[in-house]
């Protein structure tokens, strides 16, 4: 079989002709391999073949030696491990002839050396690959192609292995500095990948970082080309540099002063994307240096000293960036959540291949709030020169960036070097520009969150300082709805900070009644909005809710008069007719809202012993949430649901006076996870009490059942409401047994997905433990043993169950134990009984 031609026929237009020869590949390799790759390495490195050929062939030969999926992997590098030597040897001759081809189609090459690199060289095998790849950087006229190509198959092994002996490193760090100094070749594609080849074997090259020649030649030819015009250049230049602070940072401090003067000129450049590169090595300084502090491991006599002068001369440069971009105001309103970092993870991605088609204001605003984290205190006078300077700016973009600066570095610096900055803040609300306004509510609100802990006693408000920030708070909260929303976050946080604190009942509650009201206000509809639905506000009504201490005086009043004034809203909002796509997608997320703020409301209540104040409105309270259930949106009905059981659990057994109007709503439709588990809460609450209610709902759940993702938590629901109701479940014995001896048939499940059997069985075991736990009767409970243990058989036998079906089976086992033990008890005494009555034992 001539490979070349079916390879050319595997590119043919013509769909027979391609398929035909795709055939012929696929025996080839199956049934002749040590030829199919020995072909295909031939026609990749001879230049007569076709272009397009020669281009699928490397393909077809890279995708023989590897596979996603780790098994497949494994076992193609069998199959090549277990290859005739001269076979294994021919090939790879090919590849490495196949790296100085001017052809496009060797551009393939390098990966497959370096995927075979991969399986060989842990082996101890091809040991002379590295010498030899080296050799081509030596070799005497060695084309600009065979030096490019050699250099990437140089990076791409010291990615591939784990282990390269010390005079490797040395050849492929040597080879690399000369690269990347290599000034003479025509173009630079060759010095690109020769910072590429540094940049994959800096891993292995501690020896040659320790020495200072070795270090100053290394960091000479990175710095310099860092500065290059070409943007290839200088971002693989700087790569480097941010992979030797990751490695190696400690042995920087002789060239910070000349990285201090890279990064002005990068700054003040005209290659815009050259910033967030730069701004990537200082945020991974940071990182590493906080790693290190807080490493048991770390060197005692390691001084990071130098790291911090740095980084203080940074400071200015980033400010002086920042208030001088004219779009600022677009480029720094981002989630505050960008500054917020986990130590850790990969920073070359996180904070640099993504933004190089980005501006990069959110990469010095990130690095600058890492030097916060890392200098402390000391950046905060650095901070305020330049927040005095521009605070008072006639330009409202330059008070902004003052009021930015402050929030991109609120987490490091302490809480007393920061308290100053509360009045200034709160002054700042007062800024005619709304703008500037929404950026200090913002940085408020980030204050709050980071500096605001009364339960650690060292908190960023106290008692002199609370009620002008209340006051502000509540004034400012009627502004335009933009300050509004950010004002009510700012809420939000204050609130928040008493979670774990004692003093909310002392702090906050002479305010709690303006607050509310506060908050009521910035959410009511405005004109022409009526599902507008500023969603801080109802998540800083909730916290407010959350953190009161409801017996406190005063406290029980407002909780419960926001109920109603809650309940009214909700009523209003189901009242209102939406026509708009729009208005309809608002107002489901407004009754979600609405319906949210409810549930902790009565759940507050609840845990506070105010359960009466819940009770005495619940008629109503039902009412409204089944009147949502009329929503078309899943996510609305299931909301609505989760209330009512926060509902029932309030009312206890007293919800069933109310039951009569949840069960003219209830319906098939409403099914979901959600609604089921609240069923079965609601029966747990209710027991006896949903008698009168238990065709309805059973009938609902059967229809239900025909829904494959429901079955499971049916099932489960089942035994909760055998649980619930006892020996009263027997009337719907029949019909559940029934499904569940449908369902423990493992043929009906040939055809779904393992996890799916498993979810399954889990639900139908916790309908025989619900079962066998609701009913008493020992000859009822034996009829359901003969179903359930045929189905613990099956279940046992089927080896892709999981552990959860596992825990299960053992738990109804040891239920059915117990149970069965009182079955046995009772009918022992009946037996004797009759014996002694002169019946006979049955």
């Amino acid at each position: 079989m001539n490979l070349a031609a079916a390879l050319q026929g595997a590119l043919s237009q013509d769909v027979d002709e391609r398929s035909e020869a795709e055939g012929d590949l696929e025996l080839l390799q199956e049934h002749d391999l040590p030829n199919f790759l020995l072909s295909l390495s031939s026609v990749l490195s001879t230049d007569a073949h076709p272009p397009a050929c020669r281009k699928l062939a490397g393909f077809v030969l890279k995708n023989s030696f590897e596979a996603k999926d780790s098994s497949d992997k494994k076992l193609l590098s069998n199959k090549w491990i277990n290859l005739d030597p001269s076979i294994k040897s021919k090939v790879k001759e090919a590849l490495l002839a196949s790296l100085g081809s001017p052809a496009d189609a060797c551009r393939i090459s390098p990966e497959i050396i370096a995927v075979v690199a991969a399986i060989e060289m842990p082996r101890g095998e091809w040991r002379d690959l590295v010498a030899k790849l080296l050799g081509n950087m030596t070799q005497q006229g060695a084309s600009p192609q065979l030096k490019q190509r050699t250099l990437v198959a140089l990076g791409l092994v010291c990615e591939a292995v784990e282990v390269l002996e010390p005079e490797e490193v040395d050849g492929v760090v040597n080879a690399a500095v000369q690269g990347m100094m290599d000034h003479d070749q025509p173009s630079s594609d060759v010095r690109f990948e020769a910072f590429k080849a540094l940049y994959g074997v800096l891993g292995f090259a501690e020896v040659k970082l320790t020495n200072m020649d070795d270090r100053d030649r290394i960091m000479s030819a990175v710095c310099e080309s860092a500065k290059s015009k070409d943007p290839g250049i200088q971002h693989a230049a700087i790569d480097c540099l941010v992979e030797i602070a990751c490695t190696h940072f400690l042995l920087l401090q002789p060239y910070m002063t000349t990285i201090l003067s890279l990064t002005a000129e990068c700054m003040k450049g005209d290659e815009e994307a050259a910033h967030p590169c730069i701004m990537v090595f200082w945020s991974a300084i940071c990182q590493e240096v906080i790693i290190h502090r807080g490493s048991v491991d770390a060197e005692p006599t390691a001084d990071c000293r130098f790291i911090e002068e740095a980084l203080s001369s940074l400071v200015p440069m980033l400010l002086e960036y920042l208030v001088t971009q004219e779009d600022l105001e677009v480029d720094l309103e981002g989630d505050d959540y960008d500054l917020r970092f986990t130590l850790g993870y990969d920073l070359r991605f996180a904070l640099g291949y993504d933004l190089r088609c980005q501006h990069d204001r959110r990469a010095t605003t990130r690095c600058l709030a890492l030097i916060a984290r890392t200098i402390g205190d000391a950046i905060v006078p650095l901070v305020m020169g330049s927040v005095q300077a521009n605070i008072k700016a006639s330009d409202w973009r330059r008070r902004k960036a003052a009021i930015s600066e402050i929030r991109f570095i609120l987490e490091g610096p302490s809480v007393e070097k920061l308290a100053p900055l509360v009045d200034l803040l709160l002054g700042m609300m007062k800024d005619p520009n709304s703008e500037v306004k929404v950026t200090t509510a913002r940085t408020l609100g980030r204050m709050f969150e980071l500096l605001h802990s009364p339960a650690s006693g060292n908190g960023i408000i106290t008692n002199s300082n609370l009620p002008r920030i209340i006051d502000v708070l509540v004034r400012s909260s009627e502004d335009t709805q933009s300050v509004s929303e950010k004002v009510c976050g700012a809420i939000y946080f204050l609130a928040r900070g008493y979670e774990d604190a004692e003093s909310m009942s002392s702090e906050l509650p002479p305010f709690l009644d303006r607050v509310v009201e506060a908050l009521i206000s910035a959410s009511e509809p405005a004109d022409g909005t009526p599902f507008r639905l500023p969603a801080s506000a109802y998540e800083a009504l909730s916290e407010i809710v959350n953190v009161s201490h409801i017996r406190e005086p005063g406290v029980t009043y407002v909780v419960e008069g926001l109920m109603r004034r809650i309940m009214k809203r909700l009523c209003m909002t189901l009242d209102r007719r939406a026509f708009a796509l729009d208005d309809k997608e608002k107002k489901n997320n407004l009754l979600v809202r609405l319906c949210s703020l409810l549930q902790v409301i009565i759940q507050k209540l609840r845990s506070s012993g105010m359960a009466g104040i819940v009770t005495d409105a619940a008629h109503v309270l039902l009412f409204l949430f089944c009147r949502v259930f009329a929503s078309d949106n899943s996510t609305v009905r299931d909301k609505a649901m989760l209330v009512i059981g926060a509902l029932t659990n309030a009312s206890g057994p007293d919800f069933g006076e109310h039951m009569p109007i949840f069960i003219q709503f209830y319906d098939v439709h409403l099914l979901s996870p959600i609604s089921l588990e609240v069923i079965g809460d609601i029966f747990h609450v209710l027991e006896g009490k949903m008698l009168p209610y238990c065709d309805q709902i059973m009938e609902v759940l059967h229809k239900g059942l025909s829904e494959s993702t429901l079955k499971p938590l049916i099932f489960s629901c089942f035994g909760d409401i055998a649980l619930a109701i006892g020996k009263d479940f027997e009337k719907y014995l029949k019909d559940v047994l029934k499904r569940l001896k449908h369902d423990a048939n493992l043929k009906n499940c040939a055809d779904v997905e393992v996890d799916y059997v498993n979810h399954l069985r889990h639900g139908m075991l916790k309908a025989y433990s619900g079962i066998l736990r609701g009913i008493k009767d020992p000859e009822i409970g034996l009829k359901v043993s003969v179903p359930l243990f045929k189905f613990i058989q099956a279940v046992c036998r089927d080896q892709s169950r999981d552990q959860s079906v596992s825990l299960a089976v053992a738990d109804v086992l040891a239920q059915f134990h117990l149970t069965a033990g009182s079955w046995v008890e009772e009918m022992t005494e009946k037996a004797m009984i009759n014996y002694h009555e002169g019946v006979g034992f049955f």
